[in-house]
């Protein structure tokens, strides 16, 4: 049988989003152990390769199986906070309860045969406090290396991600949004029900806490959820935009949006499915920076773009004026 979350009236009430760093890195971590969803992620791994042969990740290849099994929660957990930053989020790792982290490990041990038999397992369940410090001190050095260049635009797609469930649910309630979540999770008669997993046992119900929602950049293709107690419910989803994040060549606009904007002005909107500074855009599209700056301003004010600084860059994005333009074309409004 499929996982189900029967949601209650204060649970739908509760719902929410979140953006976590540490669960991000999480998820990366997952990728890079399982070569069958590497997919819409390759342009990344090309480039942070050689910074990952330089990494010695092996303790905590230990708990993240190859094959898909269970994976100790408190590597990533559910933030209680919307939009917590990483060295919050490692220090809650940090802290985390020595019972607790002796459990998830054996569970994650106990995925592959002879792990928690081996020299490497029992030394980690001996000492479970010292496994977590040791496990936290390489979830942030993995972080520094592989996240934290790409933050800014990877928060913006996730901003971006939330921003148009967000539409949805205005127009249509929660209906609208959670049935449009991803194609692996149905809802209907207040029971969220995610088809690409058995039912587990030991996962976490529904209990008037409400479910977390949270998009994902490393997720695809799957749905995660199941966290056992004491995490609150939720789902990790693939992202809207995450797809084209990482890629080098631009997307060719359709003519009739050239002819409309010009073929620059048009190029980069049609670019601009996840948000990006203007420098990335000019090294793109191989145009001046100043160019790509003028062509910015003019679409902004034309209501079809967005900009927010994210530390020392300004990201550019669509606006939903934008993505429709894109999408249907001007001859179709």
């Amino acid at each position: 049988m499929p996982l189900t979350l029967d949601l209650g009236t204060d649970d739908l009430t509760r719902c929410r989003f979140a953006i976590s760093p540490l669960c991000q890195t999480h998820e990366a971590l997952r990728l890079l152990r399982r070569p069958a969803r590497h997919g819409y992620h390759r342009g990344w791994l090309r480039r942070v390769r050689r910074t990952l042969a330089g990494l010695d990740l092996s303790p905590l290849w230990l708990f993240i199986p190859p094959s898909g099994g269970y994976t100790p929660d408190f590597l990533g957990p559910p933030p209680d906070e919307p939009y917590p930053g990483i060295e919050d989020e490692l220090a809650r790792m940090r802290a985390t309860d020595p019972v607790l982290a002796h459990a998830e490990m054996a569970r994650s041990l106990a995925c592959t045969p002879g792990l928690a038999a081996s020299s490497q397992g029992r030394a980690a369940l001996d000492d479970p406090a010292a496994t977590v410090r040791r496990l936290a001190d390489l979830t942030e050095r993995a972080w520094h290396a592989l996240l934290a260049p790409d933050w800014p635009r990877h928060r913006a797609v996730l901003e971006a991600d939330i921003a148009h469930r967000s539409r949805q649910a205005a127009g249509g309630g929660l209906d609208a949004l959670l049935t449009g979540l991803h194609p692996g999770i149905d809802w209907a008669g207040h029971t969220l029900t995610l088809r690409m997993y058995g039912d587990l046992a030991d996962a976490q119900r529904a209990d008037g806490r409400g479910v977390l929602l949270m998009p994902s950049v490393f997720v695809w293709p799957d749905v995660v959820s199941g966290f056992a107690r004491p995490w609150q419910p939720t789902v990790i989803y693939p992202a809207r935009g995450m797809g084209s994040l990482h890629d080098t060549a631009p997307p060719s606009p359709s003519q009739a949006l050239a002819r409309l904007l010009g073929h620059q002005r048009a190029a980069l909107l049609t670019g601009l499915s996840a948000p990006a500074s203007t420098t990335e855009l000019a090294a793109r599209h191989d145009l001046a920076a100043s160019t790509v700056s003028a062509h910015l301003s003019v679409l902004r004010e034309a209501g079809l773009l967005t900009s927010r600084r994210e530390g020392l860059y300004v990201l550019y994005g669509r606006t939903e004026l934008g993505d429709a333009l894109v999408v249907t074309g001007p001859e179709a409004r």
